[in-house]
């Protein structure tokens, strides 16, 4: 196994390492049901994730008819609460990542994972998938108080890990903007959840299968 010029492969979570839509999808669609408005197909809920759970509703009611402060406020939390019972009903891992894994480690690699999901989903997500001891450390949105694209997220994962040269993987804007703030590099994921074209998160590279990550970063510039 050729080596990696990185000692940390880290990586956002849903959208990235893991296809969360469809528990994402259910948790939506329970909470709008209370205030009477039909279910999103999971397609439809895509463009939705990737900036946290409440703008992920908050775009929900505006695509199903608007909302107030109170409906959002009454939502929330029923949404959450459905969220943290149904983790793992649908989500899976995305194609060739367990692969992809033990190839990085097998070349020296540590892997690890900043995520904006908070860590009372993230850890129990983990553990039910059965992932959860294959990462030198786990960074949610609220371990630090902020979130990416705030560096600090990114540092504290990099440090947990043991620390060394690091490359990030995400499938939206606060990941790529995460990683750029941090100073390192990027790669974008185009399966994930995106709300636009993979190019404009102007990451360092692009993949659209994990089969295609090892070889990449065994080919990047030294």
């Amino acid at each position: 196994m050729t080596s990696i010029p990185f000692d940390i492969v880290g990586f956002d979570l849903d959208g990235t390492l893991l296809d969360t839509s469809g528990d994402l999808a259910a948790a939506v669609n329970y909470a709008i049901a209370i205030d009477g408005r039909p279910p999103f197909g999971v397609d439809a809920i895509r463009p939705f994730v990737g900036k946290g759970a409440k703008v992920m509703l908050e775009r929900a009611l505006v695509a199903s008819g608007g909302y107030d402060d109170a409906l959002l406020a009454k939502l929330l939390p029923v949404l959450l609460d459905y969220y943290e019972q149904n983790l793992a009903v649908h989500s899976v891992p995305y194609p060739g990542l367990l692969a992809a894994m033990d190839a990085l480690e097998r070349a020296g690699a540590k892997l690890a994972i900043c995520t904006n999901k908070a860590e009372r989903f993230t850890i129990p997500l983990l553990h039910q998938i059965g992932l959860s001891d294959r990462f030198a450390s786990v960074v949610g949105g609220d371990t630090l108080g902020v979130s990416k694209p705030d560096p600090a997220p990114i540092h504290e994962m990099i440090a947990r890990a043991g620390g060394g040269r690091a490359i990030f993987l995400g499938d939206t804007i606060n990941d790529i903007a995460g990683a750029r703030n941090a100073r390192i590099p990027s790669i974008a994921v185009s399966f994930g959840f995106l709300d636009g074209p993979v190019q404009e998160l102007q990451a360092d590279a692009v993949i659209h299968h994990f089969d295609e990550l090892t070889p990449l970063l065994q080919n990047w510039p030294r």
